[in-house]
């Protein structure tokens, strides 16, 4: 399944808007060939990818760096027969940003339900979703996967924390807690964005790449919610492992602070359905689509995506 079935060239951007009550939300789709048959999918699935606490959808998902192929995660997977969606959490990009939403965790998977209602009715949708999300994003994912798991098919989780103990980057932003507390949201710039880069591994991503992500990410914003970074300070967990019945894949890399291996292990131990993985990715700092292995991540994706429900004998 990790050779391309549809020329990059056929591949095709989709703008989309949704309601979530007073608000608009805004989604991405890409796909090649015709993505509203009675699946409403390519030959390979549907992907809903979640996004982060301190970017959009398209920065994360859809990034072009000359000289590097394939930067585009939708791309790649639109070219294997996926047909992708994205959507910019309230707060963020090209979606609503004036209603003074904290952007929590919970109000994350407030606004995947409403996406995904939209991309069932718009694409004639009838199964479930195959599901990524990365940091916070994994944390938006995991919660909507336990509130809704009708929903989800697989759940990929990608620099996923669950109590944060031993978690060195935590501990770092918590000192900045009180001033998180002070307002909604929090300016960025290029500096910030290269510190993503830095606070964990230097290295483990080419400057070209950091540079064109940082500028895409400050074309779409210039500050962000703090609302997912004061539930990974001060309430966590959010997530309740015991309660995401869907098949489940954490994806850590090998040099990330946002948890510690034992939170993991520890949260991976608990879930329930046995259609489970943990895997480690080497070479890989927080940003993993960003990072010089980033065909490393694509693979375990696609192979976690691709692979077939198992067969039990009946009354098993």
């Amino acid at each position: 399944m990790n050779k391309p079935v549809a020329p990059s060239g056929t591949i095709r951007g989709e703008e989309h808007w949704t309601q979530k009550g007073d608000g608009r939300l805004f989604l991405f789709e890409k796909y090649a060939g015709d993505p509203s048959g009675a699946a409403g999918t390519g030959p390979a699935g549907t992907i809903l990818f979640v996004h982060g606490s301190s970017m959009a959808s398209q920065p994360t998902f859809d990034l072009h760096v000359p000289g590097r192929p394939d930067s585009s995660v939708m791309d790649w997977f639109a070219a294997r027969g996926y047909d992708c969606w994205c959507v910019d959490m309230e707060g963020y990009g090209r979606s609503t940003k004036d209603r003074g939403a904290d952007a929590t965790i919970s109000e994350g998977a407030d606004d995947l339900k409403a996406a995904t209602d939209y991309i069932f009715k718009t694409r004639n949708h009838t199964g479930p979703l195959l599901v990524y999300g990365i940091s916070s994003g994994a944390l938006r994912a995991a919660l909507f996967a336990q509130r809704h798991p009708n929903r989800v098919k697989r759940l990929a989780l990608d620099a996923h924390v669950w109590t944060g103990e031993g978690s060195p980057t935590l501990a770092q932003r918590k000192k900045k807690l009180p001033e998180y507390l002070k307002t909604k949201r929090r300016p960025i710039d290029k500096a910030f964005v290269r510190s993503i880069f830095e606070r964990d591994h230097p290295g483990t991503a080419d400057d070209v790449v950091i540079k064109a992500f940082a500028d895409h990410i400050l074309s779409l914003d210039d500050s962000i919610p703090n609302g997912t970074y004061m539930d990974m300070c001060n309430n966590l967990p959010v997530v309740d492992p015991t309660k995401i019945t869907v098949p489940t894949i954490i994806m850590r890399g090998e040099y990330d602070g946002i948890a510690s291996f034992d939170d993991l292990l520890k949260f991976f131990e608990k879930l329930p359905n046995p259609d489970k993985q943990f895997t480690v990715m080497p070479g890989i700092a927080h940003a993993s689509f960003h990072q010089k292995n980033y065909q490393i991540c694509y693979h375990i994706l696609a192979s976690f995506f691709a692979q077939p429900a198992p067969i039990y004998k009946s009354g098993h």
